[in-house]
């Protein structure tokens, strides 16, 4: 009779004997979950395509309206480097439509993907959502302000440091050996975008990692034990993804992918905790992190004059003193 009750079971059907009361919390879960069909799935990813669409549209919009605004923000960085090389600060439009077709249709465009960030990501989850536990949709606003806010930050990151850096040695090569750099404003255009919008993804790394431990496909601790190759992957992605071959500006880049790559162990560390009803022990951490902080501090003070380096009060509170 078990085993025929078992077969019941299995196609749907109620068994023969006394039936068993199912567990509360799994029943709780599986009703929280909600049924679609398969042309439900297809309506609801059209109507996530449209809001989506339309959040590109408003964004777009706004951005057009501070578009010499934006345009004036990028020639930034471009202006600052030709005159510390002690050129004209100028970029040059070859095409009629050149100047037109970037300014009005281009920038616009790459801002409003970061201004719609966290509504592109609102939609993804909500459709998502319907296939998750209720337990599970209570990521929904860490899942969207974290991964909107990184690809905000790797942005900024890279438009106030790596960019300015790589900009400048870039346009410095050859100088006084009769190379004189005439920047046209595609080409320029097209290296700002190239090294904004690949950080500010890079930046997603924590993102990437905490979900991989989400879905057990990885470990806080086997990413520990293979961190060496991780790092060793990292150094190679900075160096094929900073546009400068220095040293200096692959570390500008490989220095906060590994620590973002930590943040993200760390994370997935938390939610293994959770999982597990243990507790953290931040005061040991506390004090872990207060003396590794002291000792970088250590060494950058004494290390940093040896290579030329002042610390000043100032973003990006470093200068070049000889």
């Amino acid at each position: 009779m078990d085993a025929i009750d078992k077969l019941r079971r299995r196609l749907g059907g109620s068994p023969a004997g006394p039936s068993v009361p199912p567990d509360e919390g799994h029943s709780e879960e599986e009703e929280s979950m909600l049924r679609m069909s398969f042309l439900e799935h297809l309506e609801e990813l059209r109507a996530r395509i449209i809001r989506c669409l339309w959040g590109l549209v408003i964004a777009f919009g706004v951005s057009l309206a501070f578009s010499e605004r934006l345009w004036s923000a990028v020639c930034q960085p471009a202006a600052a480097a030709l005159k510390a090389l002690g050129y004209e600060p100028s970029l040059y439009a070859v095409d009629p439509m050149e100047g037109f077709m970037i300014i009005y249709f281009k920038l616009p465009l790459v801002c409003c993907l970061f201004i719609a960030s966290p509504w592109l990501l609102y939609q993804v989850w909500g459709f998502v959502s319907p296939g998750l536990y209720k337990r599970e949709r209570r990521w929904a606003v860490p899942f969207i302000l974290c991964s909107a806010g990184l690809f905000i930050l790797g942005g900024v990151f890279a438009y106030f440091v790596v960019f300015r850096k790589a900009l400048r040695f870039l346009l410095g090569v050859g100088q006084g050996n009769y190379v004189k750099p005439i920047c046209t404003v595609t080409h320029y255009f097209d290296l700002f975008v190239n090294v904004i919008l690949g950080i500010g993804l890079v930046f997603e790394l924590p993102i990437l990692i905490f979900f991989l431990i989400l879905l057990r496909i990885v470990t806080p601790a086997f990413l520990l034990k293979h961190s060496r190759y991780a790092i060793l992957i990292i150094f190679i992605i900075a160096a094929a993804v900073t546009p400068t071959p220095d040293a200096f500006n692959m570390m500008l880049f490989a220095l906060p992918m590994c620590l973002l790559f930590y943040v993200g162990i760390f994370a997935g560390y938390l939610l293994v905790l959770h999982r597990e009803k243990r507790r953290l022990p931040w005061r040991r951490i506390f004090l872990i992190s207060l003396c590794v902080l002291i000792l970088l501090a250590l060494g950058l003070y004494f290390l940093l004059p040896r290579y030329g380096i002042e610390l000043v009060l100032h973003w990006p509170f470093f200068k070049h003193w000889r």
